[in-house]
C-alpha cells in the first residue's frame, strides 16, 4: 500500500527538520531515502492502529479532508522515526510524535472518525444520521402496531 505522505510533503512541511534530520554522516546533505522509508514504516504503523476500526478498503480511499489529516500524522511519525534511527531526536519531535500517537488512538476508539470516498457513513436512507461505528438495521416495517390494533 502507499504511503500516507511523500517525500515533498516533508520537505514542504519541515524543511529544515528534514535535512538536519535526515542528513547523511558524511557528506551532510539530506538523505531522501532515509525519509522515504520512514514514511512507509509511518504508514504501517498508521494502518496497525486504525486497522481496530477500518479494513484496508476504507484505509485505501480516504476523502481529501481525511488524507490530509492522516498526511500531517504520518510525517511527525516518519520525522520521530528518522531522528530515533538516527540518534537525533529532540522534544519537539518527540512531543509531535505523541500527539499524533495518541490521536491515531483515539480515533481507533471511536472518539474521532475519517472519512472515506465511496461511503455514506454518517447518514441514514430514512433521512436521519448516524455515529461512525454505530450499528444501524435495516427491517420492514412492523405490521403490529398500536394505531393497527385498535378496536381489536
Amino acid at each position: 500500500m502507499a504511503a500516507f505522505a511523500a517525500l515533498a510533503d516533508v520537505i514542504a512541511r519541515y524543511p529544515q527538520e528534514a535535512t538536519v534530520l535526515a542528513a547523511d554522516e558524511t557528506t551532510r546533505l539530506r538523505d531522501d531515502a532515509r525519509i522515504t522509508t520512514a514514511l512507509a514504516d509511518a504508514s504501517a504503523e498508521i494502518r496497525g492502529i486504525l486497522f481496530a476500526r477500518y479494513t484496508p478498503a476504507e484505509l485505501g480511499s480516504p476523502t481529501p479532508e481525511s488524507a490530509e489529516i492522516l498526511s500531517l500524522y504520518c510525517i511527525d511519525i516518519a520525522l520521530y522515526r528518522v531522528a530515533l534511527s538516527f540518534g537525533r531526536s529532540n522534544e519537539r519531535v518527540k512531543e509531535r510524535y505523541d500527539a499524533a500517537i495518541a490521536r491515531l488512538t483515539a480515533i481507533a476508539a471511536g472518539k474521532g472518525a475519517l472519512t472515506f470516498e465511496g461511503t455514506s457513513a454518517g447518514t441514514v436512507e430514512a433521512g436521519g444520521t448516524s455515529s461512525p461505528g454505530e450499528v444501524l438495521i435495516d427491517a420492514p416495517e412492523r405490521l403490529m402496531t398500536r394505531d393497527r390494533l385498535k378496536g381489536w
